[in-house]
């Protein structure tokens, strides 16, 4: 490591990068706890089977992490989503199945080649969706369709509420002082006869205007 050659025997847990990457071994992970300054683990392109340990979300120093190649099955750990430094993974060509981790670190790793080759492994940012994906986006429609009905219903009800008083307000805005004072009141019905004169006059001129346009038609 950095130009120098290091043995470790008793001292293991200081480690910082294991790559035995394109070999042929074979069998299932070790478990990994004792490795907490591990930052580098390659064990790409060789033949190992079984899980991943769950203990592998210990290795809080881990900064890149490549099993691909290999024959790895079941879920990809849910420990995982603790390792906080990771900025390379590369789970590809495996047999890993079930939902892909969503949180922490596993929000920006959105390249669907870190995951490739893992049949039936499912989510984001793989097209093929989990079971439940489609009921639980459904469901999130449905409650939004009935908050907005919710919503609708209660407005309707304030705006009829609200008819009653203002109509009451308006009636008595306009009526109110003439029923009181008697000589608006009398001003009011005078405006009213004035208006229904005038309206009557040009009722007059136009029935006499349209006769005699009809007449002239005529001729």
């Amino acid at each position: 490591m950095k130009g120098r050659e290091l043995i470790y025997q008793n001292t293991l847990y200081l480690v910082n990068s294991i790559d035995l990457s394109d070999n042929n071994l074979s069998g299932k992970l070790p478990e990994l706890r004792n490795l907490s300054r591990l930052g580098t683990l390659n064990l790409s392109i060789n033949h190992l089977t079984g899980n991943i340990p769950e203990d592998i979300g210990s290795l809080s120093q881990l900064e890149t992490l490549d099993l691909s190649r290999n024959q790895l099955s079941g879920p990809i750990p849910p420990s995982m989503v603790s390792l906080t430094s990771l900025n390379h993974l590369n789970l590809s060509y495996n047999k890993l199945s079930g939902k892909i981790p969503t949180s922490n670190q596993f929000q920006t790793f959105n390249d669907p080649s870190i995951y490739k080759n893992n049949l039936v492994l499912c989510g984001e940012p793989l097209p093929m969706k989990c079971p439940g994906d489609d009921e639980a986006t459904t469901s999130g429609v449905d409650n939004e369709d009935h908050d907005d009905e919710h919503e609708d219903e209660f407005e309707m009800k304030w705006f009829y509420v609200s008819m009653g008083p203002g109509f009451v307000v308006g009636f008595w805005g306009v009526f109110g002082p003439l029923i009181i004072n008697r000589s608006w009141r009398r001003a009011y019905f005078r405006f009213l006869d004035e208006m229904k004169d005038r309206v009557m006059v040009v009722i007059t001129r136009l029935q006499k205007k349209c006769k005699w346009e009809r007449r002239q038609h005529g001729t």
